[in-house]
């Protein structure tokens, strides 16, 4: 009798056991699954990790996603997928000031509406790749919808889809390109190094530059916020969009306290100052458009 009821108990042990073990696998197993999910985020769509130490905290589409979401948290670093590094930390302070000294390139006599890509040209000599404004002139993406007006309408192509107009004379219409057309080509010299920064903080274009990198950026050509006056609405094959004349490309090459420098296009003169108070209104009221490299 004593030994059946050992043997009972024995049994009831191992059963214990047993089930204590497939739980215990299934939990960990989802817990592991799930935490395999999360990390799965980080992947060509969603391309900025942020972590806090080694704590993944989550994956976005865009650097000023990224960005806004590791501001939340100290010690805190973003990593981009195409080349797996750690490209922004909020543990490291910026300098005070820096000038960086970045190749002069002027858009003119050639293109009279290249101030875009030869700020690109720009920015990717300063990164060790030899291109020509004029190579860059060629290659960017246009927009070839013509430009109509219809009742009192302007309809013109968007250049957030390529070039609009004629890049190289003001005898044809034309106005520009934006910092996608821009950004894709980027990526055609530098691949896994180029980050478009658009829509970021304006602490992230200084960051880059304390860390060496020239940004790529739009404003207008006055360098300080414009009235609305000097605006004007497009239909485009993607939506409505506000535009001005006036719109410019630059180089941003360094800062202090009360000034930013950039490699003017327009004028054959290297890190030329302007107000950073005024620079910055400028860049966003021209969306925030910035791109830069990681090296």
């Amino acid at each position: 009798m004593m030994k059946e009821l050992s043997l009972k108990k024995a049994l009831k042990f191992v059963l214990l056991l047993f089930y204590i073990y497939v739980f215990y696998s299934i939990y960990t197993g989802n817990f592991v699954t799930e935490v395999s999910k999360k990390q799965n985020q980080w992947n060509q769509n969603n391309p900025f990790a942020v972590y806090r130490e080694k704590q993944f905290l989550g994956a976005f589409e865009t650097f000023a996603q990224a960005s806004a979401h590791a501001r939340r948290y100290q010690k805190s670093y973003i990593y981009y997928y195409n080349n797996k590094k750690m490209i922004w930390t909020n543990t490291i302070g910026l300098k005070e000031s820096v000038i960086l000294e970045a190749p002069m390139i002027s858009q003119l006599p050639e293109l009279a509406r290249g101030c875009e890509v030869t700020s690109l040209a720009m920015m990717l000599q300063s990164a060790g790749v030899q291109v020509d404004k004029m190579t860059l002139a060629k290659e960017i993406k246009k927009d070839p919808t013509p430009y109509q007006k219809k009742n009192g309408k302007i309809y013109y192509g968007h250049p957030n889809a390529g070039f609009v107009g004629d890049i190289y004379s003001f005898e044809n219409m034309g106005y520009g390109v934006y910092h996608k057309p821009i950004k894709a080509l980027a990526d055609q010299y530098l691949p896994g190094k180029v980050i478009d920064l658009t829509g970021c903080h304006w602490e992230d274009i200084l960051y880059f530059l304390s860390q060496g990198s020239p940004v790529w950026v739009i404003s207008n050509g006055s360098f300080k916020e414009l009235s609305d006056d000097y605006f004007q609405e497009w239909h485009t094959p993607y939506g409505k969009i506000r535009i001005t004349m006036k719109e410019h490309s630059v180089l941003i090459t360094g800062y202090d306290k009360d000034y930013i420098y950039i490699n003017n296009p327009l004028k054959n003169a290297p890190n030329q100052k302007v107000s950073r108070k005024d620079f910055y209104a400028s860049w966003k009221q021209m969306g925030r458009q910035a791109i830069s490299y990681i090296k």
